[in-house]
């Protein structure tokens, strides 16, 4: 028996089938690549769900980490609080997209930093209702269940969820949503079920994970920030996947050339280690009382030395021009392999900066989804050596997220096994 059977009997015997896993046991990584219990090597194009941005242990991080291991692993920042946290308190408050001063609070995922902005904007407005957006993902919490838009997985069987959460419409160019239908769509909200003067937050992913990688067009969230400015409404941008630098910027949002009001980050702040943050402006930010937010491991010692690390790495090693680099990269090759006879499955193509996905389809007229295809194809590339994911609310989406640390030469190599699975899925 190898020791990936061995293991996989003992997950199934152990673990809560609830948890869904792919069958890949890992024993070792290094920036995008990655080893299984068995030896078998793989390119790693989902950067454990775009936490590794920079790349699996990136030697920075794994210093700043061992450093601060010798010192303290854990106080509670609200028992004895420390220098490190501080710090990159005022590092993410100079470079977040918000209008205004800003401040920040540290929490431990990006489901907690949803939920305390949520809190933030209502105790700072004195409302309570919140618009979300169909297709979103925002947490496996009560709250963060609420507020995404996609039922399956996510929220079947778990209800009935808190209540004042509604849902706009995402725009999607490819499924022929436009900005305006989705506009239309909020203020269709504000006249059969919510008045605006209750409204505490927009919450909007500046492009969507879950629901399929689908940017949202600059109108519509140029537009989001007018109605906002208009019912005197925050403005969260959840930037949990879409932060530090994925997208090419920073943050997504920065595309729009607008500010948000509140921005959630997690996933890669850290470099493999949870940590999740919420900043905005300083007037929301500090209208709950003391005590009001935070958590004992909240702003967790290690994590915000890695933390401290991965903004030094993004600067040094200019990992948004990268993303971008490696984006144009990707995009290229799906489009080459999108015009072969044979590859019509591949209906779009979309994603910003090192976030790109590819959609498949039965045919490109009727953009039936082939969640089959999806899943013959995921399973072909593992064989052959590549992880991907699938995502999307018709499970049709396969999304690419490899480490901004990439080599060229791996990068090449991941998107040769791409194209060669996705040759032998659609057999």
């Amino acid at each position: 028996m190898s020791k990936t059977s061995d293991l996989a009997a003992r997950h199934a015997a152990a673990v809560t089938k609830g948890v869904g896993t792919k069958g890949i046991y890992a024993e070792r990584a290094e920036n995008s690549e990655l080893w299984d219990v068995d030896g078998r090597r793989f390119i790693d194009f989902a950067a454990g769900i775009a936490v590794n941005n920079t790349g699996h242990r990136h030697p920075a991080v794994m210093r700043a980490v061992a450093d601060q291991a010798k010192k303290f692993t854990h106080t509670c920042f609200h028992v004895a609080p420390y220098e490190a946290y501080i710090r990159l308190a005022e590092r993410l408050n100079a470079i977040a997209p918000v209008a205004g001063p800003a401040k920040t609070m540290l929490v431990t995922t990006g489901a907690e930093a949803v939920e305390n902005a949520i809190k933030v904007a209502r105790v700072a407005t004195g409302r309570t209702g919140v618009i979300a957006f169909s297709g979103a993902f925002h947490g496996r919490t009560m709250l963060g269940m609420a507020l995404t838009g996609k039922v399956v997985p996510y929220k079947k069987g778990f209800g009935p969820f808190p209540a004042d959460i509604y849902h706009g419409i995402f725009p999607n160019e490819y499924l022929g949503i436009t900005v305006e239908e989705a506009l239309a769509s909020i203020e269709a909200l504000f006249a059969s079920d919510v008045d605006p003067s209750r409204v505490a937050a927009f919450i909007v992913e500046p492009l969507q994970g879950e629901g399929g990688f689908v940017p949202a067009p600059i109108p519509f969230l140029q537009g989001l920030r007018a109605l906002a400015d208009k019912h005197g409404i925050v403005l969260i941008a959840d930037e949990v996947q879409t932060g530090m630098a994925r997208t090419g910027k920073m943050f997504g949002i920065e595309h729009a050339g607008i500010k948000a009001d509140l921005i959630t980050m997690a996933k890669g702040l850290a470099g493999g280690f949870p940590l999740s943050a919420v900043v905005g402006r300083a007037d929301l930010m500090d209208a709950a009382q003391p005590g009001g937010l935070g958590g004992t491991y909240a702003g967790n010692p290690l994590a915000v030395a890695a933390a401290n690390a991965v903004l030094d790495v993004i600067e040094e090693e200019s990992l948004c021009e990268r993303a971008t680099a490696i984006g144009e990269k990707v995009l290229a090759r799906l489009h080459a392999i999108a015009r072969r006879q044979g590859m019509e499955v591949i209906g779009d193509i979309r994603g910003r900066g090192a976030m790109i996905a590819f959609e498949l389809v039965s045919d490109r007229v009727s953009k039936a989804p082939d969640a089959q295809l999806a899943s013959r194809f995921v399973a072909e590339a593992e064989k052959r050596g590549l992880i991907s994911l699938v995502c999307g609310t018709r499970f049709n989406v396969i999304r690419l997220l490899p480490a901004l640390t990439i080599p060229d030469a791996i990068l090449a190599e991941g998107l040769d096994i791409l194209e060669a699975a996705l040759e032998v899925a659609v057999r």
